[in-house]
Formats: C-alpha cells, structure tokens, sequence
C-alpha cells in the first residue's frame, strides 16, 4: 500500500497517471514497435508449433502467443515467430530478441531466481517427462532399462531428470547427448539408443515423424513435473499480467460453456456477471489489464476458441499426437486447469 502511495505521488510530481508511471519497458517496446516477437521451438513441434506450406506457423503454443497479441495490440496477426532452440531460447529471451517464449518451457526454480530472471506467468501445459522405446525390446517399464543408452538434449531439465532417475532406482545408463532435436529424433530411429527420453507430449509429437510410428511406445512411468508456461523477463508486471490473464480467459471461457460458435450470443444475451465482465459487457477488467481493447478476450475466443477447443485443434484425440486432456482438463472436469476469479 505504501509503495502504492509513493509511486502515485511520484506519477503526479511528474506529471504522469499512475498508470503511465508504472507502465512496463518491455510492453511498451512491443506496443511501439506494433508486433510481438515470439519465440517458438526449433525445430518445428507437431502440434504445438510448426510452419505450415505456405510457411504460417500453426499450433497450439503458436494460438497462445496470438492470443496474447490479440490483448496487447488487438490483432492476432501482429506477431513475428522466430525459432529458437532448447539452447538458444532464454538467452534470446534475455538479449531482448524475443519478447516471449511460447515453446513448452518448464518452469523452475533456477529460471525463475537465476542471474537472467525470468517470469513464468500462468501454466498453459501440465506434461512430465517420459520414456519412448522400440516395441521389439519387450519393455514395459522404465525399471526394466537398466543399461540402457538414451537418446537426450543436453542442457535441460530432461537430462537433469534422467540422471536423477536412474540414479534413485540403482540404475545405470549410457546417454547420447544430442542438441538439435531433428538429429536426436534420427539417432534414436537408426538405432544408436535404446530409449528416446523427452516431456510425455514432445515424445508422441516426436513419434509422428518416425519412420515407423506404430513400431514404438511411451512407457507408462513420468520421471518429473513439467509444467509448462510462456516466458517473459522479470521486471514488467504489466506484461507478465496480460500473458497471465490471457491464459487465464481461455480457461474461464472453457469453463463458462463459451466457444467460438456462441460468444457473441452469450454476451448479447447472459446475465451472469462473471461472463458480462469476461465478455466486456459490463465493468472495467479490459482497462484495468491495459488490454488494446475492453472486449479482448470475446475477439480472442472469437478467433481462436476457449482453451479445450484450441487442445483439442492441435493436440487432442482426432489430431496424429492423440493426447488425451488428463491433467489439463479444468478444475471442473477433474484436471489442474484453474483460473484466479476475473473480478
């Protein structure tokens, strides 16, 4: 409260609104510059971010970073998507290059604390990491790769969790430590390891582009909790809201029965409260988040859906990753998926 106070006298001894005041670097350069730069996996994720042919990034990360454009700049169309790899992305996003990760990133604590510092606003993505095998080694279990070579990238937490693994279970292994994903995903298809080791979706997302899809399989066990979010740099909590209460719309929207085909006749129509406030019928939640419009998230659920119809688009079961919702379903249906009240 005082700090509150403080910055509000030193607005007006300025000249300045309060708002303007504590207006964030970050955001401001993205609305000066009129496109959100956006930093999405390479090489391209099936279903979670990929160039189609005529090189338009699709998927669910990349419906993300377009929704969260629709909040800041009021157009889903002004983000620049530039690839960057598991190595190369949080000192993009340090340099400035990118003003966001959208490319399954987990959050930690060393992220979060260390000398770069990084926001992790809402988690859009609750995965744990999991282990691929060929079906002819007979293997239904992880206990059972003692001596197993794994194919893995260096550098991530998925290496970090590997060695953790065999080591709580007396195991051994050999790994085969490759960057670049594309040449991981084919050390592991001709056979130079046993086990190809990722996040449970990267994994199935990965499967899709093996010679043989139907001839491998995720075993059950999840050797961690990944929860995955879009980055941004501490130090602009404006930004880090609108990332938030982007997230946030989706899932509420879900919840509230509200989809592409009938937002705009539920805000014509409801009476309830909590969808006129969403929906930017009625009060001030637009303005308050600095969003480029009162009614952001009706033109984002207009554009892209609730949160379970963009999963379902690019990661569900009619799509070649076939992932069940599990814990992504909302609090409602028996998942993690929880929004704070929009009130």
């Amino acid at each position: 409260m005082k700090w509150a106070v403080l910055a509000a006298a030193v607005a007006a001894f300025l000249g300045l609104s309060a708002g303007d005041a504590l207006a964030g670097r970050d955001l401001d350069q993205i609305r000066q510059r009129g496109v959100l730069r956006c930093g999405v996996q390479a090489p391209s994720n099936p279903g979670f971010g990929f160039p189609d042919a005529q090189g338009r990034w699709q998927g669910f990360n990349v419906e993300i970073c377009r929704a969260i454009a629709i909040t800041i700049l009021g157009d889903p169309n002004r983000v620049e998507f530039i690839p960057v790899t598991t190595q190369s992305r949080f000192p993009a996003l340090a340099s400035g290059e990118v003003d966001i990760l959208s490319n399954n990133s987990t959050w930690t604590l060393t992220r979060d604390s260390n000398v770069n510092r990084f926001n992790f606003p809402a988690i859009v993505f609750y995965d744990g990491q999991a282990m691929m095998v060929p079906r002819r080694l007979n293997v239904t279990s992880a206990r059972q790769l003692n001596g197993a070579t794994v194919c893995v990238q260096p550098g991530t937490t998925t290496e970090l969790n590997l060695a953790d693994y065999f080591r709580q279970h007396n195991m051994r292994f050999t790994p085969v430590v490759v960057a670049d994903l594309d040449e991981l995903r084919r050390a592991y298809d001709s056979g130079r390891c046993d086990v190809f080791t990722n996040d449970f979706a990267a994994l199935a997302a990965q499967r899709t582009l093996l010679s043989r899809p139907q001839d491998h399989i995720i075993l059950p066990e999840r050797l961690s909790k990944e929860p995955l979010s879009p980055v941004i740099r501490q130090g602009d909590e404006e930004l880090t809201n609108i990332v938030a209460w982007t997230v946030f719309a989706l899932i509420d929207a879900e919840e509230m029965g509200i989809t592409q085909a009938n937002v705009d006749q539920i805000a014509a129509t409801s009476t309830d409260p909590r969808v006129r406030r969403l929906l930017g019928v009625e009060g001030n939640m637009g303005e308050s988040l600095g969003a480029a419009r009162p009614d952001y998230a009706r033109q984002i659920i207009r554009t892209f859906g609730n949160y379970g119809e963009i999963y379902d688009r690019w990661l569900g079961p009619n799509t070649p990753l076939n992932l069940e919702r599990g814990m992504n379903r909302t609090w409602l249906q028996g998942g993690l998926l929880y929004a704070p009240p929009a009130r």
